[in-house]
């Protein structure tokens, strides 16, 4: 047994940052009140969820009023994209096969109310090109949705040079920001987007809370009705203690990026190079350098990715086949499989995802334990592959 967990799955999601915490706490017994009350107890809440509102208008360059409050990641997707497609009736949209399911299923969904979506093509390493973007626009073209960062493979798109293209064009374009709100600049006039994604539970802060970025002009029809709440967007009581905390967490990310950035890409380097060159038949998925300084998705051939994590799990390191949020799929990673690997080769592969607490110590520890996991399962294995690509 280690001395202490291992936790290597920040991308599925992130312990709450003691800092967050305390900013919260208050808001949970103490400053209860609903924001859309007159009296004190409601005004003290409202006064909180405007100084929250302000902090990430400052964060991610906006103004205020762009800002929606979500239940999370998935929500804000639904709406900027439901949103868009409702409002305009009909139309064409173009995304990736790549996407996070959140943006894959509403498409589907929207295509059996009969809007046509393109879903474009990868290169090897997860990248969409700009130049495959501009090829598939069309005169209906109502919107395009490109994720910012990968949530399995971590790497990068050339979201600023897309928007650029479609700012001139004049078509709207959204970008799930979720993995990248900690790790990567998202100032929307920079990124030229019209429509960003972030989620709580990716930067440290409370579960159950998400941002939609919506550029003053873009009309969303809404997904829920009720009170008015969030522009008319998204009725209901407002999560108080949890926009707090995604505020803080935000903040406290954007402010030490460039530092935990660089902290990061050391020790992601070292645990790949340790596993390259320690095991056999083992190769990174994703862009060598245009990826997340945390994500580290490695195959290793003819062993299954679940027995991996379970042998981990067995020594209290936590880590991940995949997307955590369809991880009770038996079917391969449509990630892996749009870059190119055969099943058994993506079968094998585990996503180390590193955090704020990783040290050098738990990345040495890793390398000295797994080499021989892979080594057993191997022996077991009735596998021997040679080509991993289709």
């Amino acid at each position: 047994m280690t001395k202490k967990e291992i936790y290597l799955d920040h991308a599925s999601t992130t312990y709450l940052d003691e800092e967050v915490f305390k900013e919260m706490e208050p808001y949970f017994s103490k400053n209860y009140g609903n924001p859309g009350s007159l009296h004190y107890k409601g005004l003290e809440s409202k006064e909180a969820l405007d100084m929250s509102r302000e902090k990430v208008a400052k964060l991610v360059g906006s103004d205020v009023e762009e800002l929606v409050f979500t239940s999370g990641g998935t929500e804000s997707i639904n709406l900027a994209i439901k949103g868009v497609a409702l409002t305009k009736g009909k139309g064409h949209i173009i995304t990736t096969t790549v996407e996070h399911p959140a943006v894959l299923e509403t498409c589907r969904f929207l295509e059996k109310k009969g809007f046509k979506v393109t879903y474009l093509d990868v290169d090897k390493d997860g990248i969409v090109s700009v130049k495959e973007v501009e090829k598939a626009l069309r005169k209906d073209t109502i919107l395009v949705s490109i994720i910012y960062a990968n949530n399995e493979i971590g790497t990068i798109n050339p979201v600023a040079k897309i928007g650029r293209v479609l700012r001139k064009k004049g078509i709207l374009f959204h970008t799930d920001a979720c993995q990248a709100g900690g790790a990567l600049n998202i100032n929307v006039k920079d990124l030229d987007v019209d429509l960003m994604t972030l989620n709580g539970s990716k930067i440290y802060g409370p579960k159950g809370i998400g941002l939609l970025y919506v550029k003053k002009g873009v009309k969303l029809e809404p997904l829920i009705h009720g009170g008015g709440q969030e522009n008319g967007l998204i009725s209901g009581t407002e999560n108080i203690p949890g926009i707090i905390g995604f505020a803080k967490a935000l903040e406290l990310g954007q402010q030490k990026r460039e530092e935990e950035n660089g902290r990061l890409v050391e020790l992601r380097d070292r645990l790949v190079t340790g596993v390259l060159e320690k095991i056999s038949k083992t190769f990174l998925n994703g862009h060598p350098t245009e990826r997340l300084p945390n994500n580290a998705n490695i195959s290793f051939l003819d062993v299954e990715g679940e027995s991996i994590l379970l042998h981990l799990n067995e020594k209290e390191i936590y880590v991940s086949t995949g997307s955590a949020c369809s991880s009770k799929e038996l079917e391969i990673s449509h990630v892996l499989n749009a870059i190119g690997l055969k099943a058994d080769a993506a079968h094998g592969s585990i996503r180390f995802s590193l955090g704020k607490r990783t040290t050098k110590g738990d990345i040495d520890y890793v390398l000295k334990v797994l080499p021989g996991i892979i080594e057993s399962l191997r022996r077991l294995s009735p596998v021997h592959l040679e080509e991993v690509r289709k």
